[in-house]
């Protein structure tokens, strides 16, 4: 699913009226139905209906809503920023078809403070408020009666649905928050999510709903031009059953690389997670001091022990690189997942340099595999550009938090953050690797160019052990759906993986306190999110947030 700029909605827009010959009008019925039918749903209860209206066809959206409520008998009323005369076009005929066809519909013009005083009461005794004010044109910020009608709306405990987009929220900005946008508890927006449905936290609630409602544009209509595209649709890949004659070999060998004195709970929850996340087989190679507590994390998971060195750290030493004990670690294996709890001893680091140099399985790098890279990117570009066994472009996936990104890109932590995208983007090309930059909207960026965002997850994954599980999600995903190695399959397989490891903690949130929520409980909700579909039954798209998310 594309991610459109405000001016590519307004040219899917003119492309699907002038070029596919669907009525703008009809696009405003659609959407506003669209905006009735999910509030009929999810406030089903709600008997008293405020929509609040501007003058363009944000609130001719509004007005289409109105009138479905009020003949589904809600007591609505439509509070209009401006007088009547002053609509236009497919506006102006939503509102007179308000009149005609729901004459007990009170309208209220809010011309100035006395009216909007006049319309307050109705507010205040809401069940739901409906914003449909300003919609994806509208640059800030909210001015004059906007911002009074802001302020009073700010002060009742009803919920809030918004139509396309929280009033005063700029359709185009990448940002967490917007200062002096409307409240929304749910928003409804139409044909394609916008950069700030992405990558805004638009409602109160962590799990408030961010929802796509398809209102009649083709799919030829819909061009981006910035090649950014929402992860959570890739989840569909793992939405088919398993054939019924299945054997563990159809499913990928997953091979864990990690660990060194005193850690080993980091390959242990990326073992465990690339089983959970329905890998045929997984085997952590450890050194061999940690190789029993890592044993006891599942018996279903390999195990091959690795000689170690004796720095500080006591990680893997360089004679397990021989050609035969190599041959012999990789015999059968079809991912490798490198990095947790190496630890940072320069003879891991070079050990891991000689690994990633001489192995062409798809490998997932992370954690201090990473660290091993921090002044030596370039070798990371001349693996990244070999050919694997069978001849094609090898796969490399770098998951790194900001940190880990800073010291692979030689910048700050501050830099990283202040151009996520343009960063995560060049990095992939000129290293022709994906890149998963985790954070707050994790990016997946592509080797040509692409940027996937991912739109789940919560503040309870900010806990030791996430980054170890998304590893071991990753390895196994790449292990199912990316045998072909094409790199459609590979870009699909990473985006679920980032996706489902985000919707997993969702639901381990939702179910907890998310004070207590530990990573490895991430792993007890992966079921949950496996089965879920991001589609509703009413066709809407859920960009963000649970269903059936607790108040």
């Amino acid at each position: 699913m594309e991610i459109l700029t405000s001016t590519e909605m307004g040219a899917a827009d003119w492309r699907t009226a002038e070029q596919f010959g669907v009525p703008s009008a009809t696009l405003m019925e659609n959407a506003g139905t669209a905006v009735a039918r999910f509030c009929l749903r999810r406030y089903a209860a709600a008997r008293r209906v405020v929509v609040l209206c501007g003058k363009g066809n944000n609130g001719g959206d509004g007005m289409v809503a109105a009138r479905v409520l009020a003949a589904a008998g809600a007591g609505v009323a439509v509070l209009l920023l401006g007088r009547e005369d002053e609509l236009k076009g497919e506006a102006a005929e939503a509102l007179r078809r308000l009149r005609a066809e729901a004459p007990a519909v009170v309208l209220h013009p809010v011309l100035d403070e006395t009216a909007l005083a006049t319309a307050s009461g109705a507010i205040a005794s809401a069940d739901l408020l409906i914003d449909a004010i300003v919609g994806t044109g509208f640059k800030p910020p909210l001015r004059g009666m906007a911002v009074a009608l802001r302020e009073r709306v700010e002060r009742v405990d009803a919920p809030v649905v918004a139509v396309d987009l929280p009033s005063g929220w700029d359709a185009d900005s990448t940002a967490q928050s917007a200062e002096g946008a409307f409240p929304a508890d749910a928003v409804v927006t139409f044909t394609a999510p916008k950069l700030a449905h992405a990558f805004g936290h638009l409602t109160r609630a962590t799990f408030g709903p961010v929802v796509v409602a398809e209102i009649g544009s083709p799919a030829e209509a819909i061009v981006s031009t910035s090649g950014v595209h929402w992860a959570g649709a890739a989840k569909s890949i793992a939405e088919h059953p398993r054939e019924m004659n299945s054997n563990k070999g159809m499913y990928g060998h997953v091979l864990v690389l990690g660990g060194s004195y005193g850690t080993a709970g980091a390959p242990s929850m990326a073992s465990l997670a690339a089983l959970r996340a329905g890998a045929g087989l997984v085997t952590a190679a450890v050194p061999r001091s940690i190789l029993s507590m890592v044993a006891a994390v599942a018996p279903e998971l390999m195990l091959a022990p690795l000689p170690e060195h004796q720095e500080d750290g006591a990680g893997p030493a360089l004679e397990s690189l021989k050609q035969d004990e190599l041959a012999n670690l990789l015999h059968g294996k079809t991912v490798v997942a490198i990095g947790p709890g190496l630890g940072r001893a320069k003879a891991t680091q070079q050990f891991v340099r000689s690994f990633v140099e001489r192995v062409s399985l798809p490998m997932v790098i992370d954690a201090d595999a990473l660290n091993a890279f921090a002044g030596s990117v370039d070798l990371l570009m001349g693996a990244a550009t070999r050919n694997d066994a069978a001849g094609r472009p090898r796969t490399l996936v770098l998951t790194p938090h900001p940190g880990e990104m800073a010291r692979l890109a030689g910048v700050t932590i501050q830099q990283v953050e202040a151009n996520r995208i343009d960063l995560a983007r060049s990095f992939a090309t000129e290293h022709k690797l994906t890149l998963v930059l985790k954070g707050w909207r994790t990016l997946i960026a592509h080797p040509d160019g692409r940027i996937a965002v991912n739109t789940s997850g919560n503040p309870a994954m900010a806990k030791g052990g996430s980054g170890d599980i998304l590893t071991g999600i990753v390895a196994a995903m790449l292990a199912q759906y990316a045998r072909s190695g094409t790199a459609e399959d590979v870009a699909r397989a990473v985006e679920a993986a980032v996706y489902l490891h985000g919707l997993a903690a969702d639901f381990a949130a939702n179910a907890m306190d998310r004070h207590t929520v530990l990573a490895t409980d991430t792993l007890a909700h992966l079921s949950e999110a496996f089965r879920y579909r991001t589609k509703d039954a009413g066709g809407l798209a859920w960009i963000c947030g649970l269903r059936e998310a607790k108040a």
